[in-house]
C-alpha cells in the first residue's frame, strides 16, 4: 500500500537550500511545512545562537531529538532538518524510521557563497568560517551521502530542484514501510 502522505525529511549541509525548497515542495504535495530549527527556538523560547552561547550545543542537539521523536505529526508534513540533526548518532535511523530523507546538496564553493556574511549559525561564529565549513563539512558529508536520494541544488532553478526532490519523494513514499521495532537512539 503506497504512503502518499509518509513525511518527507530534508538533510543536507547548511546552505543547500532545505527550507527553501522544502516551503515549494511542501506546496507541491499539499503538505504542511515545518523548520526543525525554527520549532525548535519556538519550543525553547530562545534562537539557536542563543541556546548554544546559553546551553551549549548538547543541549540544542536533544532538543533535536526530541523534536523528531515527537515534536510534530507522522504524516503530511515536509521537514526541514537542521545540517547536523542527520549526523548525530541514530538519528538517520530514526528519521528514516519516520519518513522518506531526501539529501539536499552543494558544492563548497555554493555553500561558502551562500552562507557567507550569515549572523545566524552559531557553528560560524568562528575566526575562520569558512575553514570550520570545510572541517564540518568533511565530517558529516559520509552520512549526508548515506541519508537517501541526494538531489544537487547547484546552480539549478528552485523549481526543477523542488521537482527532482517531489519525484525522490513520490519513489522512495511508495515502497517506504515503517519499521517493525522502532529504532534506539
Amino acid at each position: 500500500m503506497p504512503n502518499s502522505d509518509v513525511n518527507l525529511y530534508l538533510v543536507g549541509f547548511m546552505g543547500t537550500g532545505k527550507t527553501t525548497v522544502g516551503r515549494a515542495a511542501a506546496v507541491r504535495l499539499g503538505f504542511t511545512f515545518i523548520d526543525s530549527d525554527h520549532e525548535i527556538e519556538r519550543a525553547g523560547g530562545k534562537t539557536i545562537a542563543r541556546i548554544f552561547a546559553e546551553d551549549g550545543e548538547p543541549a540544542f542537539r536533544r532538543m533535536e531529538r526530541t523534536f523528531i521523536e515527537s515534536g510534530h505529526p507522522a504524516t503530511g508534513r515536509v521537514v526541514a532538518c537542521g545540517g547536523g540533526l542527520v549526523v548525530q548518532p541514530g538519528m538517520l535511523e530514526l528519521l528514516q524510521a519516520r519518513g522518506v530523507v531526501v539529501c539536499l546538496h552543494a558544492t563548497l564553493e555554493t555553500i561558502l557563497s551562500r552562507t557567507s556574511g550569515s549572523n545566524h549559525r552559531p557553528l560560524l561564529d568562528v575566526t575562520d568560517p569558512a575553514e570550520r565549513i570545510r572541517a564540518l563539512y568533511a565530517e558529516r558529508e559520509p552520512v549526508y551521502r548515506r541519508a537517501g536520494s541526494v538531489i544537487l541544488t547547484d546552480g539549478r532553478p528552485l523549481l526543477e530542484v523542488v521537482g527532482h526532490v517531489v519525484r525522490a519523494y513520490r519513489r522512495d513514499a511508495a515502497g517506504w514501510h515503517p519499521p517493525a521495532v522502532p529504532p534506539s537512539p
